[in-house]
């Protein structure tokens, strides 16, 4: 039987490889954003209003990441359709990546059982990836709330590359 895979277990491992399209169909692949910081964020939903509101922070503070030499890229089960609507309807910056069978978040330990008004579901669980330039996962955050969290990814980026 296989280890189960969690989100924190990833901490200091090579990031999983992965290769998903973009919101033109156009595949990205972890090794696209090789000898550069890459943040890579699990959403649920494409348009819900905490996604959204994720997304929005992250493209805001999109000069600060670029500055600290990091990209940064979304990614949700919705289809590459569905993120292109959602890109434009609210003019977002970051790159987001369509995982309509899960196969990525399920490699990062971003899938399972979370608590979703009160209730246990199963499916995406908002989650993001500090992956330094070399591939490894530098820092995790998993379970995420949405309200402070891309200043504080920034703030880990600033600190990890500082010195």
């Amino acid at each position: 039987m296989s280890e189960l895979i969690t989100a924190a277990s990833l901490s200091g491992k090579a990031a999983p490889h992965f290769r998903l399209a973009d919101a033109s169909g156009a595949p990205r692949a972890l090794a696209d954003f090789a000898g550069t910081w890459l943040v890579l964020y699990f959403y649920p939903k494409a348009s819900t209003p905490g996604c959204t509101r994720e997304a929005r922070d992250f493209t805001c503070m999109l000069p600060d990441f670029a500055a600290a030499g990091a990209a940064v890229v979304g990614v949700s089960p919705d289809s590459p359709k569905a993120i292109g609507n959602f890109t434009l309807k609210q003019d977002l910056g970051v790159v987001l990546l369509s995982d309509p069978d899960r196969a990525v978040a399920k490699a990062y330990g971003a899938f399972g059982t979370k608590m979703l008004y009160g209730k246990a579901v199963t499916g995406i669980v908002r989650s993001t990836f500090l992956i330094g330039p070399e591939g490894t996962v530098r820092t995790v955050w998993s379970p995420v709330k949405v309200d402070g969290h891309a200043q504080a990814v920034l703030d880990e980026l600033r600190q990890l590359t500082a010195g």
